[in-house]
């Protein structure tokens, strides 16, 4: 063992405390704020939904989850118990065509070839951007497919429940950002089978047939339903709740 070099302790001292400042700035570990995506309330503006300023519309989600923006199940629990709990509103007005969609997101894609690479695995494109091979894993029925043409890009929140629950007041700059939402989990590559067995109906009344799902499931319309300040009713609140019990803990 070398010889050891004694040092002041007034000097250890001040090292020491040098050293530990170092380690609490923001980009250290263990440092900083906390994800903004975990707390975050603020509604969305009217030309776009609120979305977290480091994410990529089209990046894969992280986790376990297969969607994008998703929050804890407390996020969730905490976000569902804000939601105003309104009658169901009349479909008076209501057009798809008042939701464009599907948007252009550029390279000749627009937002359902953007959905399909997104949620697929070893997707392939033509020229066109149109999907000519890959594999998908259906969400809400656990079916595994390898044609795009039998996947449909649902609507966490259909269109219609979006009218009946606050969309009938947005302006058209709104109802496009919500008719194509990459950043939030609003949209999402399903069997073309289960999205039309769902069609526009809210959890109280229809649930995916995969129960595994329904976690994510009531985590996502409920995170949308918060982004863009829609209602919910009695009866879908209460579903709600069951499905974010159905979350590990």
């Amino acid at each position: 063992m070398g010889r050891q070099i004694g040092v002041p302790g007034a000097v250890l001292a001040a090292v020491l405390l040098a050293a530990a400042a170092g380690c609490s700035g923001p980009d250290a570990p263990g440092g900083g704020d906390a994800k903004p995506s975990a707390t975050r309330t603020a509604q969305p503006t009217d030309s776009k939904p609120d979305s977290k300023p480091d994410s990529k519309p089209d990046s894969k989600p992280a986790g376990g989850d297969v969607l994008p923006g998703m929050v804890t199940v407390a996020v969730a629990r905490t976000q569902l118990a804000a939601l105003k709990v309104a009658a169901v509103g009349t479909m008076a007005g209501y057009s798809r065509d008042k939701f464009t969609h599907w948007a252009q997101q550029g390279s000749k894609c627009d937002t359902r070839e953007v959905i399909l690479e997104r949620d697929g695995s070893g997707v392939t494109r033509d020229a066109e951007c149109r999907a000519v091979s890959g594999t998908w894993k259906s969400l809400y029925d656990g079916v595994v497919v390898t044609d795009a043409s039998k996947m449909d890009i649902d609507h966490m929140v259909p269109l219609a429940e979006g009218w009946r629950s606050g969309a009938a007041g947005w302006d058209a700059a709104k109802r496009k950002a919500f008719a194509n939402d990459l950043t939030n989990p609003q949209l999402l590559a399903v069997t073309a089978a289960s999205n039309r067995s769902k069609g526009d109906q809210s959890p109280d009344l229809w649930q995916p047939p995969d129960k595994s799902s329904w976690c994510q499931y009531g985590r996502a319309w409920t995170t949308v339903k918060s982004t863009y300040g829609l209602t919910v009713t009695e009866p879908e609140k209460k579903m709600l709740t069951t499905m974010l019990d159905t979350c590990a803990s």
